[in-house]
C-alpha cells in the first residue's frame, strides 16, 4: 500500500523540476537559449560612443546686402478724375449719344436737350443784331456826312452792343443744351433715357478717368520725416493676388490727423489696360529714403518658436540654435537686427529637423560656397 501511494508523487515531482529547469534560463538570463540560439548581446559601447546620426543641411553664410526699407499700409483705389453729369437747364432729352461703359473724350456731346425754344431764342438775338449792325453802320455813313449827330451814332453803336450780348446769351443758353464730358473717361451707367424730362442738377450718369488712378492711404506721423513726393510704391490687391502695380507719391497732406496720428498721402497708379477700378481694397508698400544695407536671410532659415524666432548657426560641425530680432521682410528675404553677426554660418534648408546641439553634415553644393 505505501509503494503504490509513493509513485503519483514520485512524478509530480520529476514533471516540477523539468519545468523549473527549462524556463529557469529564460527567467533569469542564464545559460544557452533554447533551439542553440545565439544569445542577445548588450550595445556596443563604441557605438554608444558616436552619438547620434549628422544630419544633411544647407548652409548660407550671413553678408550684408542691398535692402529696401518701407511701410505697408492699406488704401483704396480712386478715380483720378470723376464727375457726375447734371443738366445746367431743365428739358426733355432728345438724344443720348453714348453707350454704357463707353470711352469718351473730351468735349464730347453725351446728352442732348430739345432745344427748339433756345435754338428760336437765338436765331431772333442774331436777327436782331444783324439789324442794329446795319443801323450802326448806317449811323457813321450819316453823321459822316453831317446828316445825325454823333449822339445819335453813339445810340446806334450801344444798341448793336445791347443785341450783341443778347445774342451771345442765347447761344450760351442754346450749348446748355448740349451736356458735354468735361475730361476724358468712361461713361457709367445712366440714370435717364431719351424722352425723360429732367430738372436743373438732376443726376444723370457719372464720367471715370480712370488711367492713371489715385491711391489713398495712411502711414504713422513717426515716418513723416522719410516721405516725400516723388517716392515710388508697389500696389497688390486682394482681388488680383498673382499681380503688382507701381506707382509713384505725389502729394502729401499739410495735416496730420489727430486721431490715428497719421499722414494721408496720395499716389498715382498706371492703369493702362482698365484692369483697376475704383474703389478696390489696396495694400500699398511704400518704399523709404533709408539706408539700403542691412543683415538679411533667407526666410525659410527661421524656427518660430511661440512669438519668438530662431535660427540654427553652424560651429564646429553642430548646430546652435540662436535667438534672433527680426526686422522687414522683403521678397523672401528677412532683415536680421539682433543675434547674428555678419560672416555667420547658418542653416537655411532642414532646420526644422534640428536641435540644439545636434551634428549637421553640409551639403556639398552649399558647403562650396562658404
Amino acid at each position: 500500500m505505501q509503494k503504490s501511494s509513493l509513485v503519483p508523487v514520485v512524478v509530480v515531482a520529476l514533471a516540477v523540476g523539468a519545468g523549473v529547469g527549462y524556463f529557469s534560463p529564460r527567467l533569469f538570463g542564464t545559460g544557452a537559449p533554447a533551439g542553440g540560439a545565439p544569445r542577445a548581446t548588450a550595445p556596443d559601447p563604441a557605438a554608444r560612443a558616436a552619438g547620434p546620426q549628422a544630419i544633411l543641411v544647407e548652409v548660407q553664410k550671413v553678408a550684408r546686402r542691398p535692402f529696401e526699407r518701407g511701410i505697408t499700409a492699406v488704401g483704396s483705389l480712386r478715380s483720378n478724375e470723376s464727375v457726375t453729369l447734371r443738366p445746367e437747364v431743365a428739358g426733355r432729352i432728345s438724344e443720348i449719344r453714348f453707350t454704357e461703359g463707353q470711352r469718351v473724350n473730351k468735349g464730347q456731346v453725351l446728352i442732348r436737350l430739345d432745344d427748339s425754344v433756345p435754338r428760336a431764342e437765338f436765331e431772333q438775338a442774331r436777327a436782331n443784331f444783324t439789324l442794329a449792325k446795319s443801323n450802326y453802320d448806317r449811323s457813321i455813313e450819316l453823321q459822316q456826312k453831317g446828316f445825325i449827330s454823333k449822339q445819335a451814332k453813339d445810340e446806334a453803336d450801344n444798341a448793336m452792343k445791347v443785341q450783341q450780348a443778347a445774342m451771345v446769351l442765347a447761344q450760351v443758353r442754346l450749348d446748355k443744351n448740349d451736356i458735354r464730358a468735361p475730361f476724358g473717361g468712361v461713361i457709367g451707367l445712366r440714370n435717364v433715357s431719351t424722352g425723360d424730362y429732367v430738372a436743373v442738377g438732376q443726376d444723370l450718369v457719372a464720367l471715370e478717368a480712370i488711367d492713371p488712378l489715385k491711391v489713398d492711404f495712411r502711414i504713422p506721423e513717426i515716418y513723416l520725416s522719410q516721405t516725400r513726393t516723388g517716392q515710388t510704391l508697389q500696389v497688390s490687391l486682394d482681388a488680383m493676388p498673382d499681380k503688382s502695380f507701381g506707382g509713384t507719391v505725389y502729394a502729401i497732406s499739410p495735416l496730420i490727423d489727430t486721431g490715428g496720428r497719421s499722414i494721408v498721402m496720395r499716389a498715382q497708379v498706371k492703369n493702362p489696360g482698365g484692369q483697376l477700378r475704383p474703389g478696390m481694397f489696396a495694400r500699398v508698400k511704400l518704399l523709404l529714403d533709408t539706408p539700403s544695407q542691412a543683415l538679411a536671410v533667407p526666410e525659410a532659415a527661421l524656427v518660430p518658436v511661440g512669438d519668438d524666432q530662431f535660427v540654427y548657426r553652424v560651429q564646429n560641425g553642430r548646430a546652435e540654435r540662436v535667438q534672433v530680432e527680426v526686422g522687414q521682410r522683403r521678397e523672401a528675404m528677412v532683415e536680421i537686427t539682433s543675434g547674428l553677426a555678419e560672416g555667420d554660418v547658418i542653416v537655411v534648408a532642414g532646420a526644422q529637423k534640428l536641435r540644439d546641439g545636434v551634428p549637421v553634415k553640409l551639403a556639398s553644393a552649399t558647403a562650396s560656397a562658404l
